[in-house]
């Protein structure tokens, strides 16, 4: 018996679009295969909707996502308001805007080292293989959201946290820990920010009811460290909001291309589901953006939804993809496929399964799903 879910779409920016196209036709495949019925609406944000109307996130957009089970966000951010560090209104409030106003508290990174791609990776073969962790930043609170102000000559940004705020994406994280190696690791910096000790001092407590998971505690500057020198020690990474930001990017050079890394964004009554790369915009319209990253996204967003069967055939088709040597060019430089050619293959693979034959149809532009 198949269900019926609304999923929001927000194509966004750059090569946003074009990623969120072979996103959705993964979807209609799965939908497909397994006699779901997923209705898409539309809605802009980013650059493209203040060019529109005048706003980064206009009141249609958030109606949209409140009204979806879940949505796909592509990119934010356009060249002419990164060279312009004087403009008001910014792509970027945008989504800062969309997560505080959805209550988005929990941003979620897996990171994998894919065998296929090791070599891609500017760190040592020996030290990624078999790396399979997941960053929980905190999303809405902290640095990011404190109240700011400037004089003449000075500025400041102020950290705040909440016991509360702490309290429910630790609980996330522990739990996610449970399903994993039973591991968590709480990244912070206690040792000077009495935010950081309100951190250990919470999630510390919270470990007694999670008597199966390990918690460890690292300052962050070790963390980076560690995650370079040896990045297996990680199986769940919880941590606040800015040093969330800057752990989960470094974390994303280990599998060896932002095109692989999705993410999602969670609250109290709907997800956001997004590749972490940016816009692109020298690659926008050119048809050679790896959509892998959206796609294993869409992979995020249908275990959200409870559909683990259908999230397991994207991640498969994902590495059947990988495998076969079906990608862009990011990863396949002399010998690289078109945007919309890889999201064939791995439609392909979710409805048939079959492999063989497939790169020489792709290649010729004989796919059979388009």
């Amino acid at each position: 018996m198949g269900v019926k879910k609304k999923i929001g779409m927000l194509p966004g920016d750059g090569i946003g679009p074009e990623v969120v196209a072979e996103g959705k036709k993964v979807l209609d495949a799965i939908a497909s295969k397994f006699n779901h019925q997923f209705e898409y609406e539309y809605a802009l944000v980013g650059a493209a909707a203040i060019d529109a109307t005048g706003n980064p996130l206009p009141n249609e957009t958030l109606e949209v996502c409140r009204r979806s089970d879940a949505f796909l966000f592509g990119a934010i951010g356009h060249p002419k308001y990164d060279n312009d560090p004087s403009a008001k209104v910014r792509p970027e409030q945008g989504l800062l805007k969309l997560r505080k106003e959805l209550g988005l508290f929990a941003n979620i990174r897996p990171v994998t080292a894919y065998e296929s791609l090791l070599h891609m990776s500017p760190l040592k073969t020996e030290r990624i293989i078999g790396v399979d962790f997941v960053v929980y930043r905190e999303l809405t609170g902290g640095i990011y959201f404190g109240e700011k102000g400037r004089t003449a000559d000075t500025a400041f940004d102020n950290c705040t946290y909440s016991y509360a705020e702490i309290e429910r994406i630790a609980e996330l994280a522990f739990k996610a820990a449970q399903n994993r190696k039973k591991k968590i690791t709480l990244i912070d910096k206690a040792n000077v920010l009495e935010t950081s000790r309100l951190w250990r001092e919470k999630v510390t407590a919270m470990a007694k009811d999670y008597p199966d998971v390990t918690l460890d505690c690292m300052f962050v500057d070790n963390a980076a460290m560690q995650l370079i020198q040896n990045p297996r020690h990680f199986d769940v990474i919880l941590t606040e909001n800015m040093f969330g930001d800057i752990i989960s990017d470094e974390a994303s050079v280990i599998g060896g291309s932002l095109g692989l890394l999705p993410s999602a964004s969670v609250g109290n009554k709907t997800a956001m589901f997004e590749p972490i790369h940016g816009s692109y915009p020298q690659a926008t319209g050119k048809n050679i953006a790896n959509p892998i990253a959206t796609i294993l996204s869409v992979a995020m967003l249908l275990d959200h939804l409870n559909l683990i069967d259908e999230a397991i055939e994207v991640r498969q088709a994902v590495k059947a993809s990988l495998r076969n040597g079906l990608v862009t060019e990011d990863l396949a430089k002399e010998h690289g496929y078109g945007t919309d050619r890889v999201g064939d293959f791995i439609v392909n693979h979710i409805l048939d399964g079959s492999e063989s034959g497939t790169q020489s149809n792709i290649q010729m532009g004989l796919s059979t799903i388009i």
